[in-house]
């Protein structure tokens, strides 16, 4: 009977040692680590167990606390998620350029809320990494040249559709829930060419998810997987997954159809004369240097991708471009007289692509709405590697950092009066609403997609100002950071329509 026993009881002794060193190595790491932060300042805790992991909610009152911690610790801090996970805050430009500057392997993105987005959005460019996502961007950059991108303009141009609600008598109009759909319904045509007013269900279910996504992040108990698709939620999750993976699935096989089996170049440039172009092509004609193109899996990535990253972001820009330039009649006014200046001898009021140059302080007001409301407020980085800041401070291998960029734009030490509104101030390593460094972070496109939600901001809101004046509504928003900066109750404004066009 030892006989038998004697292999199990050899094997449960060599578990037991290997699970005791594991558990030394862990604990001599996190002491080390301890010992390594203590150079980081820290606010005050809660308390012993949940230290400040409730001091920032993601609520009005947890942005003001953060430009109050970016004024008290104004080159960052360290806070504690519990017991035992430290995180690193940067809010000043000195210390973001060494994680943002490291590449995707040393300082690659936090997993954990990616995760969440994995079910839904593949692999495409936002949550690959390593040679993958190296190859998807090479292929993907033509995509947004500006010959791609000059036929989208018309796009742009006829979604700006704020007259039917207004001649409706719905003057007070919630710039969030209108925006959203506007930019939803922009993104659809140019991606998929189909013209779907907003009705479709597809557009629907993109919103659900967003919703979830950001819901799930707030709860939790409901990160694990295996938990969050027990729930109603989770299982609602699964099904407007796979409407929008059927859909996608659908338009690539039907393209296949349509595509020439040879002279592929000669069709592409028949397309962009004809300028009926669209991403959904450019994803299935694009090659890398072998030739060798994207799967459908892959195409379907990117496809979704695109739509998910391309809508709120730019929906959340621009609804607080609009407010701010409400708050501020004078510069509103000013950006007025610039666009009615520039269309001012023309039949048609249109914006061209060469236009965008030509709206200098229009573009300086959406740079400085998005200083005083980026879109995303903060993204996180994991050390794979211990980096050295230029103080001569080290962050340690394993730690997360959070690069405030919503602290990092209300730094007074970097921006004076940093809350007032002021176009024609510009500090451009302070100014991070798009992110910086080799790799793309959720939500913030510096590599590819700037341009797009640039150029699309900059039509809509000429447009807008050409036919209608903005006035704040009576009650002020109250911020709200989920995946992007929403506000609490919507963000309400006044709208006039100016009967007698431009001068």
């Amino acid at each position: 009977m030892l006989e038998l026993t004697s292999p199990w009881l050899l094997l449960l002794l060599v578990g037991a040692f290997w699970l005791l060193a594991r558990v030394l190595a862990w604990t001599y790491t996190f002491y080390n680590n301890c010992r390594r932060l203590q150079c980081f300042p820290q606010p005050p805790k809660l308390n012993w167990f949940f230290a400040q992991l409730y001091m920032v909610p993601p609520t009005e009152q947890g942005l003001r606390k953060s430009t109050q911690l970016a004024a008290n610790y104004s080159h960052g801090y360290m806070i504690w998620f519990g017991p035992i996970t430290p995180m690193i805050v940067f809010c000043h430009p000195d210390m973001l350029r060494s994680i943002i500057n490291a590449s995707a392997a040393i300082a690659p993105k936090d997993v954990i809320f990616y995760g969440f987005l994995k079910p839904w959005l593949g692999d495409g460019l936002l949550l690959s990494a390593g040679d993958k996502w190296s190859r998807h961007h090479r292929m993907l950059t033509p995509a947004f040249h500006f010959n791609i991108l000059k036929p989208y303009m018309k796009i742009f141009t006829k979604s700006t559709k704020w007259e039917r609600l207004v001649t409706q008598g719905h003057t007070r109009l919630d710039m969030f829930e209108h925006v959203s759909l506007m930019t939803l319904d922009s993104l659809q045509k140019c991606v998929f060419s189909f013209d779907s007013n907003c009705q479709d269900e597809y557009i629907g279910t993109i919103l659900e998810l967003s919703a979830l996504v950001a819901n799930r992040n707030q709860q939790i108990f409901l990160h694990m997987d295996f938990l969050y698709f027990l729930t109603p939620d989770g299982r609602r999750f699964h099904r407007a997954c796979r409407l929008v993976h059927d859909f996608t699935d659908a338009v690539i096989q039907e393209r296949h159809r349509t595509l020439p089996k040879e002279n592929i170049d000669d069709f592409l440039k028949a397309k962009v004369k004809t300028k009926t172009l669209d991403f959904i092509d450019v994803l299935l004609l694009t090659k890398d240097e072998d030739g060798k193109g994207l799967s459908d899996e892959d195409i379907c990535a990117e496809a979704d991708t695109f739509m998910f990253e391309g809508h709120d972001t730019t929906a959340s820009s621009l609804s607080w471009i609009l407010y701010n330039l409400a708050k501020h009649p004078e510069y509103q006014e000013c950006c007025r007289q610039e666009v009615q200046e520039l269309l001012r001898d023309r039949e048609s009021k249109e914006i061209e692509w060469d236009d965008l140059t030509q709206l200098p302080f229009l573009t300086m007001c959406i740079k400085e709405s998005l200083r005083l409301h980026p879109s995303v407020t903060g993204i996180s980085r994991c050390c794979t590697k211990d980096i050295v800041l230029p103080d001569g401070r080290v962050i340690p291998k394993g730690v997360i950092c959070l690069i405030s960029i919503f602290g990092t734009h209300h730094n007074p030490s970097v921006w004076p009066d940093p809350e007032v509104m002021n176009p024609r101030r510009r500090s451009p390593l302070a100014f991070i609403p798009f992110s910086a460094g080799p790799s793309p972070d959720s939500f913030h496109w510096n590599c590819i997609g700037q341009t797009f939600a640039l150029t699309e901001m900059k039509v809509v809101l000429a447009l807008s100002l050409l036919r209608f004046r903005f006035l704040p509504d009576k009650e002020e928003p109250r911020r709200k950071p989920e995946l992007i900066l929403r506000a609490e109750s919507g963000l309400w404004l006044q709208v006039e329509p100016l009967r007698a066009g431009p001068q």
